[in-house]
């Protein structure tokens, strides 16, 4: 593996803060479900992300595939980016953090 393959799944696991059980029950929640963009009224990017981490959580290092690491480098972009616009006041019912947390981010973690 390269060392910017390297440095993007050690980002990726810095980043992402939630466990796959975490994750995976906040996925099944209707704040997760309304929470991000979607294209034509269906699942959000941020939602079908989650699942996809979930499963990269799940998965050895050893069997990342290129596009694995590929959709931790957009989850480490979005995260980067999302962060950054960080909102003042309480955080826990926003869906600034519903976002992140559908990303695999809690920021009250």
């Amino acid at each position: 593996m390269s060392e910017e393959a390297e440095d993007i799944i050690s980002d990726f696991q810095r980043s992402v803060n939630m466990t796959p059980t975490e994750l995976e029950r906040w996925l099944s929640t209707p704040e997760s479900k309304n929470s991000g963009q979607s294209d034509g009224g269906g699942e959000s990017k941020g939602h079908e992300s989650g699942r996809r981490i979930v499963a990269l959580l799940r998965t050895n290092r050893a069997d990342y595939t290129d596009d694995d690491v590929a959709h931790m480098k957009k989850v480490r972009g979005y995260l980067n980016r999302h962060l950054a616009q960080r909102p003042s006041g309480d955080l826990r019912d926003t869906t600034w953090r519903y976002s992140l947390m559908n990303w695999g981010h809690d920021p009250l973690k």
